[in-house]
């Protein structure tokens, strides 16, 4: 029987080279890493409140390492929901009403505002111990991940080539091989952009999740979070200052680590037909490839993955027509869900209403109708002022690889500084010279919208087949017909979703924009973020219900009446197959 040589044995080399020991350093130091903080998490509950946080910069990269395994640990949660919840919503029509709704709601509305109903959950659940409060942390974390990554593989999974799918039907594939084959892989390049921008938006979470209140009791976990509000609370400039550096350096490091050798390996996924001109490797690509132990180690983990996605799990969909159900089952079945869905809907609207009319008057909710009225506007100017800027950069960036490596590490630190920073600055503008709240105090939202615009927009750009661009220069397209012609139709599809989610950010950001306080001075702009956010500082529950509920209410009418048809369109008429 012949034996077929392993590659190591091909190329004649066993033993580790220098790479490999560069390679398995860095190994051991993460797994290290690791194993510290689990250690740290199964300490007792009284122990994380003894500790305090130091101001010495020394104790920073300690900080550093236990907040960003936090936010690994959200992105982690992030995929497994954004693989489960977004497949369930593209592959079941029934599936996307009840989801893609409530999809919308958990973006756009104050998680932070139910943190203290989650973190006694936790605290229940592992009573006594720090492992507890820190989940209570990733779990707010992940609030600030999951929404755009689910909705970004939603907007991939809906906007498949027919052909691909046609050829997936061909082959007999399973649903479980379809998505590892085919829905992953297509949806890769948009889904790394939102992971990266998902890691920074999550920055701005950490320093609200990492001190915790329950009652009168504070948790304060080790973290950079922590001691930036720590440095905060004590108005210590020099300490933010080695905060903000701390951030940076870790935002290199993972770039440099992760994010960049990702986005050359989704690269090789994007629908084209002809082969474009490579981009030069990732040095951390390079040095991983000059590896035997660790090339060898992560070939046979890779052979094993792939083994798990070639099972053949599920029924195969070889024919179009035998899978149909028939028309009269498929109509009452649509009857009795539409009927449930309904039922719950007003069930809950009921139990708002009833809430809501044994505290409050009419007149609270004209005023609440009125200020969402201003704070839509704030929203729309924000999205408007973030797409006039980020779109041509954007599109400009994604089409030059070498663009893209400047732009994508100085864009993720832009990203995840923290905009509460920059309150200082803008309100003493603003009394300085005299200016009115009601509109210089939407700059503030602006700072949370405009990276979801730029993320899908470069990441739109980016995944532009060669072919088409190679056409769209054979023929000569310039201008104004370039943009219509290639552009618009190229990255309509992601910048729905930048946009989709840059409008839910701007709501939830409105929250904190509109009451911008500085020592004793506080701006009160007027709108729906303001006046959640008043009713939270006086602890008036039913003004914060109904502030809620008329936010969902605005953000669900404006997600159906722009970005569903939108969507619609995008994969309907923009769609590559």
């Amino acid at each position: 029987m012949t034996r077929i040589a392993p590659p190591a044995l091909v190329h004649g080399r066993r033993l580790p080279n220098g790479w490999d020991i560069a390679a398995i350093v860095l190994v051991f130091a993460v797994l290290i890493g690791v194993v510290h903080v689990g250690q740290g998490t199964l300490a007792p509950l009284s122990s994380v409140q003894a500790t305090a946080i130091h101001l010495d910069p020394a104790y920073l990269p300690g900080y550093a390492v236990r907040t960003t395994l936090r936010m690994f640990a959200a992105l982690v949660a992030s995929l497994i929901f954004t693989f489960t919840v977004a497949t369930l919503a593209a592959k079941s029509r029934r599936a996307a009403i009840i989801i893609i709704p409530i999809l919308d709601i958990l973006q756009s509305v104050p998680i932070l505002g139910f943190l203290s109903f989650t973190v006694l959950f936790f605290l229940h659940l592992f009573p006594g111990q720090e492992l507890g409060a820190e989940l209570a942390a990733v779990f707010a974390i992940f609030t600030s991940q999951a929404w755009n990554m689910a909705f970004s593989f939603y907007q991939s999974l809906t906007t498949e080539p027919a052909d691909l799918d046609e050829a997936c039907r061909s082959f007999g594939l399973s649903p479980w091989q379809r998505f590892w084959r085919l829905d992953v892989p297509f949806a890769m390049p948009g889904l790394v952009w939102n992971t990266m921008l998902s890691m920074s938006g999550g920055w701005f979470f950490v320093v609200a999740s990492e001190a915790i209140t329950v009652g009168n009791t504070t948790f304060t976990l080790p973290g950079i979070g922590s001691y930036v509000a720590v440095a905060l609370r004590r108005s210590d400039l020099l300490a933010i200052f080695y905060a903000v550096l701390a951030m940076l350096v870790v935002i290199l490091l993972y770039d440099q680590l992760l994010f960049r050798p990702l986005v050359a390996w989704s690269a090789k996924f994007r629908f084209e037909t002809v082969q474009t001109a490579a981009d030069s490797e990732p040095w951390m690509l390079k040095v991983l490839r000059r590896t035997y132990l660790v090339a060898d180690a992560a070939a046979w983990l890779g052979e094993r993955l792939a083994a798990v996605g070639r099972l053949r799990l599920g029924r195969a969909e070889r024919t179009f027509a035998s899978m149909k159900t028939s028309r009269v089952s498929s109509r009452l079945g649509d009857a009795v869900f539409y009927a449930i869905v309904a039922a719950a809907a007003g069930y809950g609207l009921w139990l708002v209403v009833s809430f809501c009319a044994a505290h409050l008057q009419w007149h609270d909710l004209w005023t609440c109708v009125i200020d969402a009225l201003c704070t839509l506007a704030r929203v729309l100017a924000a999205l408007i002022i973030s797409c006039a800027i980020w779109v041509p950069v954007g599109v400009w960036v994604g089409l030059r690889p070498k663009a893209t490596k400047l732009v994508q590490p100085v864009a993720q630190f832009l990203a995840a500084f923290p905009a509460n920073l920059l309150f200082p600055v803008v309100v003493a503008g603003i009394v300085a010279f005299r200016l009115m709240p009601n509109i210089w105090l939407t700059p503030l939202m602006v700072l949370g919208t405009q990276w979801y615009i730029l993320f899908n927009v470069v990441a739109g750009a980016s995944a532009l087949p060669g072919d088409l661009k190679e056409v769209a220069a054979s023929f000569g397209l310039r201008g104004f017909l370039w943009w219509k012609r290639l552009i618009i139709p190229g990255i309509l599809p992601y910048f729905v979703t930048g946009a989709l989610t840059a409008t839910g950010a701007a709501w939830n950001a409105s929250i904190v924009a509109e009451v911008a306080s500085w020592g004793k001075t506080t701006l009160v702009a007027k709108g729906l973020g303001a006046y959640i956010a008043l009713a939270t500082v006086a602890g008036n529950t039913s003004r914060i219900v109904l502030g809620v509920a008329v936010m969902s209410a605005f953000v669900l009418s404006f997600n159906r009446l722009i970005w569903r048809p939108l969507y619609a369109y995008a994969s309907r008429r923009t769609n590559l197959g």
